[in-house]
């Protein structure tokens, strides 16, 4: 079966002041599955998945050349609109980072920013969102509580649904589960299983189940490099390079 593709990266390179982070990468990632980005520690994983949303170019001294195309288009073209780009994403960093106001204040935060005032409308975006980070059953009581009384689980399911509420198109995960327990890992996980029939979902994760459960597609990275990608069974159970072979088996790290 052929993937849509909804990203496509074409000959990507990353350089922080004279570091090569990513070398000349090359990769087509499908619209409305699930892709893990895999490989140890400082191989160019968050990198690769922030050139998605330009959140690189917040770095000082960084370099990129080459082209990534959202929809067709190549977003790092000078004339291209960075917060029209973003828009089209949801980011969930390792750690969650609720805004220092109510619950239901950080799910409307975006919605208002885009210009949505009416408090009915409003209520109905904070409802919907935050049943579909399955959040609602557990805060309907209290959604005008301090969002930092929430614990660390809650906290990253809330942050996916204000992610959610401006109504991306892709959902960016940067290790979105290490800073949870078991319990509230699985809860982020079945959200992205059930999101991927809405949404493109690329995550950032250095434990392979984490991938094995989840991932459609599979990119391997080592050392800024492109090793080897493709649909997640080929990956894991067929891999063609030997140093995915050795990451997979557990050898190199």
């Amino acid at each position: 079966m052929e993937l849509k593709t909804h990203i496509s990266v074409q000959n990507l390179n990353v350089f922080y002041g004279n570091e090569q982070a990513l070398k000349n990468i090359s990769i087509d990632i499908p619209d409305k599955k699930i892709t893990a980005i895999i490989g140890p520690s400082g191989c160019g994983k968050t990198t690769l998945l922030k050139s998605f949303n330009r959140l690189i170019n917040t770095i000082d001294e960084v370099k990129v050349s080459g082209k990534v195309f959202v929809d067709g288009e190549n977003i790092f073209e000078k004339k291209a609109d960075v917060n029209r780009i973003r828009k089209k994403m949801g980011l969930l960093s390792q750690k969650p980072y609720p805004l220092p106001m109510s619950i239901f204040d950080n799910v409307a935060y975006g919605p208002r920013i885009h210009g949505m005032n009416d408090k009915k409308k409003l209520s109905a975006i904070v409802e919907k969102y935050l049943i579909e980070a399955n959040l609602w059953d557990e805060l309907k009581d209290r959604l005008h509580s301090p969002a930092s009384k929430l614990s660390v689980g809650q906290q990253q399911r809330l942050c996916l649904a204000r992610g959610l509420a401006v109504e991306p198109e892709i959902i960016l995960g940067d290790e979105p589960t290490s800073a949870l327990d078991p319990r509230s890992s699985k809860h982020i996980e079945e959200r992205f299983l059930a999101l991927k029939n809405d949404y493109t979902v690329i995550i950032v994760t250095h434990i392979l189940r984490q991938a094995k459960r989840l991932a459609d597609y599979v990119v391997f990275l080592y050392l800024g490099e492109l090793i080897e990608h493709g649909p997640a069974k080929e990956i894991f159970e067929n891999p063609q390079m030997e140093m995915t072979k050795e990451y997979i088996k557990g050898v190199i790290s």
